[in-house]
Formats: C-alpha cells, structure tokens, sequence
C-alpha cells in the first residue's frame, strides 16, 4: 500500500505503512524539539526586556549607543532571503524539478546562511572591541546570551545543509534526504521566525 505523505510544502511517497509511521514519528519527534527549543528562545527574550533598565545598564552602554541599524538590517535581509531561496528547494522536491535544482537552491540558502554568520561575527567583534563585554553589565548578559544564542543555531543549520548538500551528492534525491530537508527547512524557517522577533525587540526597540 503507498501511501503519500505531504508534509510542509515537501511530497514522498512511503511504501509501507510502517515507513509512514516511522516517518509521522520523526517529525512527531523534531516538532517536540521545536517546542522546547522555543520555550528557552522566549525565556531569553523575557531576560533581556527584563534587563532594558538604566539599573540594568550599569553605567555601561546602551542599547542607542551600541546597536547600528544598517548591520542588523543586512543581517535580516541575508537571512530573510535565504527563507525564499529555502523555499525553492522545497518547491523544487515537491514539484519534481531534478537534483540539481535543488541543490543549486540550498547551496544559494547556505550561501546567505553563511553571509548572515559572518556579519554577526563583524558586530559581536565591534561591540567587544569598544568594551561591551558581557561581564559589563545585565543587559550585555542578555544580550549575549540571546543573540549568540540564535547565531549557534544558524551555525548547526548551516552544518546541517552542508551535510545534505553531501548526502545529496551521494545518494540523490531519496526519500530519506526528503524528510531529512523537510526536518531542516522547518528549522530553518523557524530561526528566522526567532530572528524577526530579535531584529524587532532588540534592534529596533534598542534604537527606537
């Protein structure tokens, strides 16, 4: 009996019901992680707001003093483009457009993934250098213990689609490598759902 399976944009065809089950329980099992994983994202963003005090600030610097607009915003376009050029990789699995295509996609997403890394790596290297160290003071804990936070995450994605981009090389398109780019593109997009909320409550709050 086949039975086809139509998660999240993505389309594989299991054989067997016991690989439908197998199938349904591991993204039962990564939806699990996905949840955990967003309640310690909320925890850290309620310890910042909680930090965004003069009390909190310690003398040290500010938010106004530290963040610059333009950075984040290229970081947020990076990262926001790779959403779509993700998107297209799924589009290219789901309508059957060839190996290559997908490929080209994620490699464009890991691209941008790795533009993204290299940017935040620019900033936290400025705000070091000018002395906003997280010892300084509670909002420079916060700040450092979300942002960089999310940045470890993007480095696993990043990790993650280097590994397909290998596997798929391999292997080709399996059904297998489907599920497993179906589990990494929902993490994907999950981390620039979190990236949104960062951009808005710590850059443009910070600025505003």
């Amino acid at each position: 009996m086949n039975i086809v399976v139509r998660p999240h944009g993505l389309t594989w065809v299991a054989g067997h019901d016991h690989d439908h089950d197998r199938i349904a329980t591991t993204l039962s099992g990564f939806w699990l992680f996905m949840m955990s994983d967003l309640i310690i994202f909320g925890l850290m963003f309620a310890t910042y707001v909680t930090m965004l005090t003069p009390e909190s600030f310690a003398g040290g610097p500010t938010p106004k003093e530290l963040f610059e607009l333009p950075g984040a915003a290229m970081e947020t376009a990076a990262l926001l483009t790779s959403t779509f050029t993700f998107g297209m990789a799924s589009l290219a699995i789901k309508y059957d457009r060839g190996l290559s295509k997908v490929m080209l996609w994620l490699l464009v997403t890991l691209a941008l993934g790795v533009v993204f890394l290299a940017l935040e790596a620019r900033e936290f290297t400025y705000m070091l250098a000018e002395g906003a160290v997280p010892q300084r003071s509670g909002f420079l804990s916060a700040f450092f213990g979300l942002v960089p936070l999310h940045g470890t995450h993007v480095t696993a994605g990043v990790i993650w689609l280097v590994i397909m981009l290998i596997e798929l090389n391999r292997t080709g398109l399996t059904g297998p490598a489907s599920s497993r780019i179906a589990r990494l593109a929902l993490f994907w997009h999950f981390l620039d759902l979190i990236w949104v909320g960062i951009f808005s409550v710590v850059y443009l709050g910070g600025i505003a």
